[in-house]
């Protein structure tokens, strides 16, 4: 049950007093471009093990090659990636939730309804990207930093409209229950 809007493309809200589902929007980790080096490292070590196996010196053996290839790709490309991929900002209808960590999870959330400023930071290489960082701060809390998103500018505006919608919801809920106590 929506209540009907003259604006089209715009979402539809819930009727009054009903409750809004919480949808999921996006789910962000950190711009890609940071695996670059763990691409050429394992572009790298895949080369020089193939170009290597039986032409090693006399007191090498290729299992040496072999061990010393995997703990360099371990190192330098699995543990990277590992790390990009345990690190998410998710964005719902109702808040910001940012989860990091692999073995052990840690988790902060904003919500949308509170209201927050956000303010957008962009490095040269950030531009050339199309991304950026966003701290989300409420003036109680210390500020939710989004290190490096990708397409910041939407999400900078999704932010912005979530935080409209939001409040403008709680205070036509906030209206009519008021008004129910009243009469």
């Amino acid at each position: 049950m929506t209540q009907p809007t003259p604006y089209s493309g715009r979402p539809l809200t819930p009727a009054p007093g009903a409750a809004a589902p919480e949808l999921r929007l996006v789910r962000l980790r950190r711009h890609a471009r940071h695996l670059g080096w763990s691409v050429l490292v394992l572009v790298a070590v895949a080369g020089a093990v193939g170009y290597f196996t039986g032409n090693l010196p006399a007191p090498f053996e290729d299992w040496m090659l072999w061990a010393a290839a995997g703990l360099v790709v371990l190192l330098l490309v699995v543990l990277p990636y590992v790390a990009w991929l345990s690190h998410t900002y998710t964005i719902t209808t109702r808040r910001v939730v940012e989860q990091s960590g692999f073995v052990s999870r840690a988790r902060r959330e904003v919500s949308h309804a509170r209201g927050y400023t956000i303010s957008e930071k962009r490095g040269p290489l950030q531009r050339l990207w199309g991304a950026g960082t966003l701290a989300l701060a409420n003036g109680v809390d210390a500020p939710l930093r989004m290190i490096d998103i990708p397409a910041v500018r939407l999400v900078h505006e999704t932010l912005a409209d979530q935080v409209e919608i939001s409040q403008i919801l709680a205070h036509r809920d906030g209206a009519t229950a008021s008004a129910g106590e009243r009469s």
